[in-house]
């Protein structure tokens, strides 16, 4: 076994595998970007050494300064984990002639399966089923589409060179083929540097099914069974479980011996993944081979959990010169398991990438990096900043039972008591997915989240009482910490009065809607004066009042908003702190938790999540709106091209500018007709979030196209 090892990577899978070097009593070494200096691999592994600047580029591509580095140092073998330079053939060519074991396959059996083209071509004289399509060298244009017309629409274009969902477009008739090729190409070059594609036929109703292989330098392999990936936004997995839920014995075994000839075919030592896009058709499922990914997987863990293999453990004995330490006859499928990765993206703004600061990130009773029921894999902490430089992923959560509806049920309950605040997340979406008729009664298929898109988006699981109350809660409990200390009557956050009554008027928006809750009545008592509970019980009386917009009379002169009561009713609440909440309302009991940032309150239940703004009225004096015809960038990134110019007249809709962020490519539409003013970037430049991209007159004074 080695003694030392460079693990080239950042996050979770650098941690994943220092965790399982530590147990094994290996050093490791960390390297690191401008971006992560603080960040958490960095403090986990024995020693770190500086890269380079935070792009990709300037740092975890940099091969041939991690190589220094690694020799440097002292280690032996180099780790890539997954992504940057881990599938880079020329880089483990590099590492081997450097002296320096690199922990994977060769550079030969990397190129052979690296390029889809040519692994479509190895896997069709292996005798491995492939799915109509063409896999050449020829990349003209023209001649692309005219394959892609003799295929039959729909088609995939893919990156040749792709992985992890990039570099991919679904196209639906011809007339959008060239469009989307063109968007495919640039995204392939800014994520692997080779914009080659080849076209497929798309599969109807396909499953991603995939079988994780094994080989050593000894001529052994196994396959450690399937994972069903199936639920995928973007291309990009969601969702992950093994075994495949509707495989049978005999599937398993012909997706498993193909899988083990496609790695013999190319001498594959190490851990790979074989990718297969499952077709169901009239109540059968054919598989078809789709690519090798040669390095070990996001979604590993649920392959552990049914086998108890550390594969982390095995890449290092293989990778030292050992046997496999188990033969296929010993390898068998123990429960059911499932990962659920936790994303900073915005799912009811078509996923868009989120960055910021994970100012709450509190998880469930879990493991880490080891086999266990609830197991959490992550990289970073509470307080971390989600930079736009790398990968969205904030952590997998995997769960383990005997049964799938058990593991299901379990995940549901880790996802409950997963809070984060600070930047928009995917766990409220998470759980939206596990409760669909698709997903639970196995109606699997890359389509799911397009079909159950009225139960997945825009969803509102707590009730607008619900939230007010906790948010008003939130905010007494917040302002009795602050005048703890203060004997001032005038200063309380009842204030000071000679007669019972009390009234206080809070200001809030929810879903885009302006609300007035008063609470009146208000006082407390202690636990004997209320047999509900609490040792500072509150009650008063809520009315919950919505804002209707303002209107003109005949004569065009404003009127005065007008306010609908929604809600009126008695209320009780019982806070331990400014976080912990307990509700009596409408008959019900209700234990909340919840945070406030930038004057949003985030309210977690049992039941789910969601937010409503608490307006501090004060703070907003004298801000002026947006400017008229301005957009703005939704996120931190590159533009990577503008689609009009100073002068155009433009439609609502029409396609102003492209933003790449997080290695994805967000296209900028227009609000609303008009013409093109200003153009206050070019091609090329890094924007924040927030920064004004372009200025479109609209020939309008009043109205705001934001």
């Amino acid at each position: 076994m080695f003694s030392k090892i460079l693990i080239a990577n950042r996050g979770e899978i650098a941690c994943r595998v220092a965790a399982t070097a530590k147990r094994l009593g290996v050093s490791t070494v960390a390297v690191y970007s401008d971006a992560d200096r603080e960040a958490k691999h960095v403090a986990v592994c024995d020693e770190a050494i500086y890269l380079g600047g935070s792009a990709p580029k300037d740092s975890y591509l940099k091969g041939d300064t991690i190589i220094a580095i690694a020799k440097q140092t002292g280690a032996e073998a180099i780790h890539p984990g997954y992504g940057f330079l881990s599938e880079n053939a020329d880089f483990a060519q590099a590492c081997q002639d450097a002296g320096l074991v690199f922990i994977g396959p060769s550079a030969e059996a990397i190129r052979a399966m690296g390029g889809k083209s040519e692994s479509k071509r190895l896997m069709e004289s292996a005798g491995v089923p492939l799915i109509p399509g063409y896999h050449g060298d020829n990349q003209d244009a023209q001649f692309l589409q005219q394959q892609a017309d003799a295929i039959g629409y729909p088609v995939l274009i893919k990156a040749s060179a792709g992985g992890g969902g990039k570099g991919m477009r679904i196209v639906e008739q011809s007339s959008d083929f060239i469009d989307l090729l063109d968007s495919c190409r640039r995204e392939a070059i800014t994520s692997f540097g080779n914009d080659q594609v080849l076209i497929e036929k798309y599969a109807l109703k396909p499953r991603h099914i995939e079988i994780q292989v094994f080989g050593d330098t000894h001529g052994n392999y196994v396959h450690l069974f399937e994972r069903d990936c199936s639920v995928q936004r973007r291309h990009q997995k969601v969702l992950e479980e093994a075994p495949a839920p509707g495989v049978d014995t005999a599937m398993r075994q012909a997706m498993g011996t193909a899988a083990i000839e496609a790695a013999r075919a190319v001498d594959y030592v190490g851990a790979g993944t074989v990718e297969f896009i499952v077709e169901q058709r009239e109540g059968t499922m054919n598989f078809y081979f789709m690519e090798m990914n040669t390095r070990l997987q996001v979604e590993h863990p649920v392959s552990e959990a049914i086998t108890g293999v550390d594969l982390v453990e095995w890449q290092l004995l293989v990778a030292a010169g050992q046997s496999l330490p188990k033969s296929q006859d010993e390898l068998t499928i123990n429960g059911h398991a499932i990962e659920a990765r936790i994303c900073a993206e915005n799912p009811d703004n078509d996923f868009l990438p989120a960055t910021g600061t994970l100012f709450t990130y509190q998880k469930p009773e879990h493991s880490t990096f080891n086999i266990t029921d609830v197991r959490i894999d992550d990289g970073v902490r509470e307080g971390d900043v989600i930079s736009p430089f790398y990968d969205s992923m904030i952590a997998k959560l995997i769960v383990h039972a005997p049964t799938r509806e058990q593991a299901l049920a379990k995940l549901d309950r880790a996802l409950a008591q997963t809070r984060i605040v600070g930047l928009p997340n995917n766990v409220a979406f998470l759980r939206y997915i596990l409760n669909t008729d698709s997903f639970i009664k196995v109606n699997l298929d890359t389509a799911l989240i397009e079909r159950e898109q009225d139960k997945l988006f825009d969803q509102h699981p707590l009730g607008l009482s619900t939230l007010v109350v906790t948010a008003i809660a939130q905010q007494l409990a917040s302002e009795a910490v602050s005048q703890k200390t203060d004997n001032d009557p005038f200063s309380k956050p009842t204030g000071f009065r000679a007669y019972s009554d009390y009234t206080r008027s809070f200001s809030l928006v929810y879903d885009e809607q302006s609300y007035i809750a008063r609470i009146s009545n208000w006082h407390n008592a202690s636990c004997a004066d209320h047999k509900k509970g609490g040792d500072n019980l509150s009650h008063f009386t809520l009315v919950i009042e919505k804002e209707i917009a303002n209107t003109q009379d005949d004569r065009n002169i404003n009127v005065a908003a007008q306010t609908e009561t929604v809600y009126e009713g008695q209320v009780s609440y019982d806070s331990s702190d400014a976080h912990n909440h307990t509700l009596w309302l409408e008959g019900a009991r209700i234990s909340a938790q919840s945070w406030v940032n930038n004057e949003t309150v985030y309210v977690f239940t049992d039941s789910g999540r969601d937010e409503i703004t608490l307006i501090d009225i004060m703070a907003h004096v004298g801000e002026d709106t947006a400017a008229v015809g301005s957009l703005k960038s939704p996120m931190p990134g590159q533009v990577v091209a503008f689609k009009v110019a100073v002068g155009d007249t433009v439609k609502k809709g029409e396609p102003l500018a492209v933003i790449e962020a997080m290695k994805i490519e967000h296209t900028i539409t227009a609000p609303t007709d008009g013409v093109v003013a200003e153009l206050l970037f070019a091609a090329g430049d890094l924007v924040a979030d927030g920064d004004e991209l372009l200025r479109i007159d609209n020939g309008s004074d009043s109205s705001d196209s934001e």
